[in-house]
Protein backbone atom coordinates (compact mmCIF):
# COMPACT_ATOMS: atom_id res chain seq x y z
CA UNK A 1 0.00 0.00 0.00
CA UNK A 2 1.32 3.43 -0.96
CA UNK A 3 0.74 5.97 1.79
CA UNK A 4 2.30 9.01 3.34
CA UNK A 5 4.17 8.21 6.55
CA UNK A 6 5.39 10.18 9.55
CA UNK A 7 8.54 8.64 10.99
CA UNK A 8 8.95 9.75 14.62
CA UNK A 9 12.42 9.53 16.16
CA UNK A 10 12.06 9.05 19.90
CA UNK A 11 15.85 9.24 20.17
CA UNK A 12 15.75 12.77 18.72
CA UNK A 13 12.92 13.67 21.09
CA UNK A 14 14.98 12.58 24.09
CA UNK A 15 17.99 14.48 22.75
CA UNK A 16 15.93 17.66 22.51
CA UNK A 17 14.70 17.23 26.08
CA UNK A 18 18.31 17.06 27.22
CA UNK A 19 19.07 20.22 25.22
CA UNK A 20 16.37 21.97 27.25
CA UNK A 21 17.95 20.67 30.44
CA UNK A 22 21.36 21.93 29.34
CA UNK A 23 19.91 25.37 28.62
CA UNK A 24 18.00 25.54 31.91
CA UNK A 25 19.92 23.30 34.32
CA UNK A 26 18.43 24.84 37.45
CA UNK A 27 14.79 24.59 36.35
CA UNK A 28 12.28 21.78 36.31
CA UNK A 29 10.78 20.89 32.93
CA UNK A 30 7.06 20.88 32.14
CA UNK A 31 7.07 19.31 28.67
CA UNK A 32 4.18 20.29 26.41
CA UNK A 33 2.48 17.32 24.72
CA UNK A 34 -0.93 18.86 24.00
CA UNK A 35 -2.64 18.49 20.61
CA UNK A 36 -1.52 14.87 20.25
CA UNK A 37 2.03 15.92 21.13
CA UNK A 38 2.02 18.50 18.34
CA UNK A 39 0.89 15.78 15.92
CA UNK A 40 3.60 13.32 16.95
CA UNK A 41 1.38 10.93 18.97
CA UNK A 42 0.62 11.72 22.59
CA UNK A 43 1.01 8.23 24.12
CA UNK A 44 4.43 7.23 22.73
CA UNK A 45 5.77 10.78 23.15
CA UNK A 46 4.66 10.92 26.78
CA UNK A 47 6.41 7.64 27.52
CA UNK A 48 9.57 8.77 25.73
CA UNK A 49 9.63 11.96 27.83
CA UNK A 50 9.72 10.06 31.11
CA UNK A 51 12.70 12.17 32.24
CA UNK A 52 10.65 15.38 32.16
CA UNK A 53 9.45 16.57 35.57
CA UNK A 54 5.85 16.94 34.38
CA UNK A 55 3.82 16.86 31.16
CA UNK A 56 1.45 19.58 29.97
CA UNK A 57 -1.82 18.90 28.14
CA UNK A 58 -4.58 21.31 27.17
CA UNK A 59 -7.69 19.36 28.08
CA UNK A 60 -8.99 16.71 30.43
CA UNK A 61 -9.57 14.20 27.62
CA UNK A 62 -5.89 14.24 26.72
CA UNK A 63 -4.92 13.55 30.32
CA UNK A 64 -7.41 10.68 30.66
CA UNK A 65 -6.06 9.12 27.46
CA UNK A 66 -2.59 9.16 28.98
CA UNK A 67 -3.76 7.65 32.26
CA UNK A 68 -5.59 4.90 30.35
CA UNK A 69 -2.35 4.23 28.45
CA UNK A 70 -0.52 3.69 31.74
CA UNK A 71 1.28 7.04 31.92
CA UNK A 72 1.74 7.89 35.62
CA UNK A 73 3.71 11.12 35.13
CA UNK A 74 2.69 14.42 36.72
CA UNK A 75 0.10 15.90 34.33
CA UNK A 76 -0.85 19.58 34.21
CA UNK A 77 -4.07 20.82 32.58
CA UNK A 78 -2.88 24.03 30.93
CA UNK A 79 -6.44 25.29 30.31
CA UNK A 80 -7.73 23.96 33.62
CA UNK A 81 -11.22 22.56 34.28
CA UNK A 82 -14.52 24.05 33.14
CA UNK A 83 -17.24 22.21 35.06
CA UNK A 84 -17.80 20.02 38.11
CA UNK A 85 -17.42 16.81 36.10
CA UNK A 86 -13.98 17.85 34.87
CA UNK A 87 -12.89 18.72 38.41
CA UNK A 88 -14.01 15.27 39.55
CA UNK A 89 -12.04 13.71 36.70
CA UNK A 90 -9.01 15.74 37.73
CA UNK A 91 -9.34 14.38 41.25
CA UNK A 92 -9.82 10.79 40.05
CA UNK A 93 -6.82 10.90 37.70
CA UNK A 94 -4.53 12.95 39.96
CA UNK A 95 -4.21 15.94 37.64
CA UNK A 96 -2.70 19.34 38.36
CA UNK A 97 -4.72 22.40 37.39
CA UNK A 98 -4.08 25.80 35.89
CA UNK A 99 -6.62 28.29 37.26
CA UNK A 100 -6.92 31.39 35.09
CA UNK A 101 -10.37 32.94 35.64
CA UNK A 102 -12.88 33.72 38.35
CA UNK A 103 -15.35 30.98 37.41
CA UNK A 104 -12.65 28.32 37.64
CA UNK A 105 -11.55 29.71 40.99
CA UNK A 106 -15.08 29.61 42.39
CA UNK A 107 -15.66 26.07 41.17
CA UNK A 108 -12.36 24.95 42.67
CA UNK A 109 -13.10 26.52 46.05
CA UNK A 110 -16.46 24.70 46.22
CA UNK A 111 -14.93 21.26 45.72
CA UNK A 112 -15.42 18.72 48.45
CA UNK A 113 -12.41 16.41 48.53
CA UNK A 114 -9.84 15.15 50.99
CA UNK A 115 -7.16 15.18 48.30
CA UNK A 116 -4.92 18.23 48.02
CA UNK A 117 -4.86 19.43 44.42
CA UNK A 118 -1.82 21.16 42.97
CA UNK A 119 -2.64 24.49 41.33
CA UNK A 120 -0.79 26.66 38.83
CA UNK A 121 -2.20 30.18 39.11
CA UNK A 122 -2.01 32.32 35.96
CA UNK A 123 -1.34 36.05 35.76
CA UNK A 124 -2.15 37.97 32.58
CA UNK A 125 0.89 40.12 31.83
CA UNK A 126 -0.20 41.32 28.40
CA UNK A 127 -1.09 38.29 26.30
CA UNK A 128 -4.77 39.09 27.13
CA UNK A 129 -5.87 35.57 26.44
CA UNK A 130 -5.96 33.72 29.77
CA UNK A 131 -5.09 34.82 33.28
CA UNK A 132 -6.15 37.16 36.10
CA UNK A 133 -5.32 40.84 36.21
CA UNK A 134 -3.11 41.95 39.10
CA UNK A 135 -5.88 42.67 41.61
CA UNK A 136 -7.79 39.48 40.82
CA UNK A 137 -4.55 37.50 40.96
CA UNK A 138 -3.70 38.66 44.49
CA UNK A 139 -7.22 37.85 45.65
CA UNK A 140 -7.16 34.41 44.01
CA UNK A 141 -3.82 33.57 45.58
CA UNK A 142 -5.09 34.51 49.04
CA UNK A 143 -8.20 32.39 48.63
CA UNK A 144 -6.22 29.39 47.40
CA UNK A 145 -3.83 29.63 50.33
CA UNK A 146 -6.81 29.33 52.68
CA UNK A 147 -8.42 26.41 50.84
CA UNK A 148 -7.76 23.14 52.66
CA UNK A 149 -7.87 21.08 49.47
CA UNK A 150 -5.28 23.26 47.67
CA UNK A 151 -1.72 21.97 47.80
CA UNK A 152 0.34 24.76 49.40
CA UNK A 153 2.98 24.37 46.67
CA UNK A 154 1.20 26.72 44.24
CA UNK A 155 3.09 27.65 41.06
CA UNK A 156 2.67 31.22 39.76
CA UNK A 157 2.80 31.50 35.99
CA UNK A 158 2.35 33.77 32.99
CA UNK A 159 2.92 33.46 29.26
CA UNK A 160 5.08 35.46 26.85
CA UNK A 161 3.34 36.86 23.76
CA UNK A 162 6.32 37.85 21.60
CA UNK A 163 9.30 35.88 22.90
CA UNK A 164 10.20 34.76 19.37
CA UNK A 165 10.83 38.44 18.52
CA UNK A 166 13.82 39.26 20.71
CA UNK A 167 13.56 43.02 20.28
CA UNK A 168 9.82 43.30 20.88
CA UNK A 169 8.89 45.94 23.46
CA UNK A 170 6.18 43.63 24.76
CA UNK A 171 8.82 41.31 26.23
CA UNK A 172 10.17 43.90 28.65
CA UNK A 173 6.69 45.08 29.61
CA UNK A 174 5.65 41.55 30.51
CA UNK A 175 8.86 40.84 32.40
CA UNK A 176 8.52 44.02 34.44
CA UNK A 177 4.90 43.33 35.34
CA UNK A 178 5.57 39.70 36.28
CA UNK A 179 8.57 40.70 38.40
CA UNK A 180 6.57 43.39 40.17
CA UNK A 181 3.71 41.07 41.06
CA UNK A 182 6.05 38.26 42.12
CA UNK A 183 8.15 40.50 44.40
CA UNK A 184 8.18 39.16 47.94
CA UNK A 185 6.39 35.91 47.06
CA UNK A 186 8.08 32.61 47.91
CA UNK A 187 6.04 30.44 45.53
CA UNK A 188 7.57 28.63 42.56
CA UNK A 189 7.35 30.60 39.30
CA UNK A 190 7.18 29.84 35.58
CA UNK A 191 7.33 32.15 32.56
CA UNK A 192 9.47 30.44 29.91
CA UNK A 193 8.08 28.78 26.79
CA UNK A 194 10.44 27.45 24.10
CA UNK A 195 11.39 30.86 22.72
CA UNK A 196 11.99 32.26 26.20
CA UNK A 197 14.10 29.25 27.16
CA UNK A 198 16.41 30.03 24.25
CA UNK A 199 16.43 33.83 24.33
CA UNK A 200 15.99 34.84 27.98
CA UNK A 201 17.81 32.66 30.51
CA UNK A 202 16.92 35.14 33.26
CA UNK A 203 13.32 33.93 32.92
CA UNK A 204 14.02 30.22 33.36
CA UNK A 205 12.94 30.54 37.01
CA UNK A 206 11.68 27.39 38.75
CA UNK A 207 9.87 25.74 35.83
CA UNK A 208 10.37 25.97 32.05
CA UNK A 209 7.66 24.89 29.61
CA UNK A 210 9.20 23.69 26.32
CA UNK A 211 6.89 22.84 23.46
CA UNK A 212 7.96 23.24 19.83
CA UNK A 213 11.68 22.89 20.57
CA UNK A 214 11.11 19.37 21.92
CA UNK A 215 10.04 18.37 18.42
CA UNK A 216 13.19 19.77 16.82
CA UNK A 217 12.00 23.11 15.47
CA UNK A 218 13.21 26.57 16.36
CA UNK A 219 10.63 28.78 18.08
CA UNK A 220 12.58 31.85 16.96
CA UNK A 221 11.74 33.83 13.84
CA UNK A 222 13.90 33.04 10.80
CA UNK A 223 15.78 30.19 12.47
CA UNK A 224 15.76 26.39 12.35
CA UNK A 225 16.23 23.81 15.04
CA UNK A 226 19.84 23.00 14.20
CA UNK A 227 20.77 26.55 15.22
CA UNK A 228 20.00 25.46 18.81
CA UNK A 229 21.40 21.94 18.65
CA UNK A 230 17.94 20.41 18.16
CA UNK A 231 17.19 17.34 16.06
CA UNK A 232 14.05 16.97 13.90
CA UNK A 233 11.72 14.40 15.44
CA UNK A 234 9.29 13.95 12.54
CA UNK A 235 10.25 12.95 9.01
CA UNK A 236 7.21 13.16 6.74
CA UNK A 237 7.58 11.00 3.64
CA UNK A 238 5.68 9.52 0.73
CA UNK A 239 6.33 7.72 -2.55
CA UNK A 240 6.52 8.61 -6.22
CA UNK A 241 3.47 7.05 -7.90
CA UNK A 242 3.85 8.34 -11.46
CA UNK A 243 6.32 10.11 -13.75
CA UNK A 244 5.09 12.07 -16.76
CA UNK A 245 6.74 13.93 -19.60
CA UNK A 246 5.45 17.50 -19.90
CA UNK A 247 6.13 19.68 -22.92
CA UNK A 248 6.96 23.38 -22.88
CA UNK A 249 3.78 25.41 -22.50
CA UNK A 250 1.69 22.66 -20.91
CA UNK A 251 -0.11 23.12 -17.60
CA UNK A 252 -0.09 20.95 -14.50
CA UNK A 253 -2.73 20.52 -11.80
CA UNK A 254 -6.03 22.10 -10.75
CA UNK A 255 -6.60 25.61 -12.02
CA UNK A 256 -3.67 25.27 -14.44
CA UNK A 257 -1.65 27.30 -11.94
CA UNK A 258 1.74 26.17 -13.22
CA UNK A 259 2.88 26.21 -16.83
CA UNK A 260 6.09 24.52 -17.91
CA UNK A 261 8.67 26.85 -19.42
CA UNK A 262 10.53 23.97 -21.09
CA UNK A 263 10.21 20.28 -21.88
CA UNK A 264 10.50 18.51 -18.55
CA UNK A 265 9.28 15.62 -16.40
CA UNK A 266 6.85 15.69 -13.50
CA UNK A 267 6.85 13.24 -10.61
CA UNK A 268 3.50 12.67 -8.90
CA UNK A 269 3.69 11.99 -5.15
CA UNK A 270 1.08 10.25 -3.00
CA UNK A 271 0.39 13.05 -0.53
CA UNK A 272 -1.97 16.00 -0.37
CA UNK A 273 -3.98 18.15 1.98
CA UNK A 274 -5.93 15.01 2.89
CA UNK A 275 -2.75 13.88 4.63
CA UNK A 276 -1.89 17.26 6.10
CA UNK A 277 0.40 18.61 3.41
CA UNK A 278 -0.28 22.38 3.32
CA UNK A 279 -2.89 23.28 0.72
CA UNK A 280 -1.36 26.71 0.15
CA UNK A 281 2.22 25.59 -0.50
CA UNK A 282 3.61 27.70 -3.33
CA UNK A 283 5.33 26.66 -6.51
CA UNK A 284 8.96 26.10 -5.58
CA UNK A 285 8.32 24.53 -2.17
CA UNK A 286 11.18 22.03 -1.80
CA UNK A 287 10.74 18.27 -1.70
CA UNK A 288 13.72 15.93 -1.32
CA UNK A 289 14.35 12.68 -3.16
CA UNK A 290 17.67 11.19 -2.20
CA UNK A 291 20.01 14.08 -1.53
CA UNK A 292 18.47 16.42 -4.11
CA UNK A 293 15.73 19.02 -3.81
CA UNK A 294 12.94 19.36 -6.33
CA UNK A 295 10.35 22.16 -6.56
CA UNK A 296 6.63 21.68 -6.04
CA UNK A 297 4.71 22.74 -9.14
CA UNK A 298 0.97 23.14 -9.47
CA UNK A 299 -1.77 23.19 -6.87
CA UNK A 300 -1.78 20.77 -3.96
CA UNK A 301 -4.74 18.42 -4.31
CA UNK A 302 -6.35 16.14 -1.73
CA UNK A 303 -4.20 13.08 -2.44
CA UNK A 304 -1.35 14.19 -4.70
CA UNK A 305 1.28 16.80 -5.35
CA UNK A 306 3.52 17.22 -8.38
CA UNK A 307 7.19 18.15 -8.51
CA UNK A 308 9.38 19.17 -11.42
CA UNK A 309 12.22 16.67 -11.78
CA UNK A 310 13.53 18.15 -15.02
CA UNK A 311 15.80 15.87 -17.02
CA UNK A 312 16.71 13.65 -14.04
CA UNK A 313 14.30 11.05 -15.42
CA UNK A 314 16.62 10.68 -18.44
CA UNK A 315 19.61 9.64 -16.30
CA UNK A 316 20.80 6.07 -16.56
CA UNK A 317 21.20 3.58 -13.72
CA UNK A 318 20.77 4.15 -9.99
CA UNK A 319 20.44 7.93 -10.34
CA UNK A 320 17.32 7.70 -12.45
CA UNK A 321 14.15 8.56 -10.55
CA UNK A 322 11.64 5.74 -10.48
CA UNK A 323 8.11 5.02 -9.35
CA UNK A 324 8.34 3.88 -5.74
CA UNK A 325 11.17 6.25 -4.76
CA UNK A 326 10.78 7.85 -1.33
CA UNK A 327 10.25 11.60 -1.14
CA UNK A 328 10.82 13.63 2.03
CA UNK A 329 8.27 16.40 2.54
CA UNK A 330 9.90 17.73 5.72
CA UNK A 331 12.32 16.44 8.31
CA UNK A 332 15.83 15.10 8.02
CA UNK A 333 17.77 17.60 5.90
CA UNK A 334 14.63 19.53 4.94
CA UNK A 335 13.57 21.69 7.92
CA UNK A 336 9.85 21.94 8.61
CA UNK A 337 10.43 25.64 9.31
CA UNK A 338 11.50 26.14 5.67
CA UNK A 339 8.50 24.30 4.25
CA UNK A 340 6.22 26.31 6.52
CA UNK A 341 7.57 29.57 5.13
CA UNK A 342 6.77 28.44 1.59
CA UNK A 343 3.18 27.82 2.72
CA UNK A 344 2.82 31.08 4.67
CA UNK A 345 2.33 29.18 7.90
CA UNK A 346 4.35 27.91 10.88
CA UNK A 347 5.79 24.51 11.70
CA UNK A 348 3.23 24.02 14.48
CA UNK A 349 0.44 23.83 11.90
CA UNK A 350 2.39 21.39 9.73
CA UNK A 351 2.84 18.98 12.62
CA UNK A 352 -0.67 19.34 14.04
CA UNK A 353 -2.20 19.00 10.58
CA UNK A 354 -1.02 15.44 9.97
CA UNK A 355 -4.20 13.40 9.45
CA UNK A 356 -5.13 9.97 10.76
CA UNK A 357 -4.59 8.21 7.43
CA UNK A 358 -0.87 8.98 7.60
CA UNK A 359 1.03 5.96 8.91
CA UNK A 360 3.10 6.78 12.03
CA UNK A 361 6.31 4.84 12.56
CA UNK A 362 8.21 5.11 15.84
CA UNK A 363 11.93 4.42 15.79
CA UNK A 364 14.76 4.39 18.35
Amino acid sequence: MVSAAAEISLKALKHNLEQVRDLAPNSKILAMIKADAYGHGIDPVAKALANADALGVARVGEAIELRNAGVDAELVLMEGCFDVQEYQQAITHNLQLVIHNQQQLEQFLKLSTTRKLKVWLKLDTGMHRLGFDEVEFENALALLQNAEHCDPDIVLISHMACADEIDSEMNQKQIEQFSRVMAGKSFKQSMANSATIISKPELHLDWVRPGLMLYGCSPMANASGDHHGLLPVMKFTTKVIAIKAVKKGEFVGYGSRWQSQQDTHIAVLAVGYGDGYPRHAKDGTPVMIGDKRYPLVGSVSMDMITIDIGEDQLQIGEDQLQIGDEAVLWGGNLPAEEVAQWADTISYTLFCGITKRVIRKYID
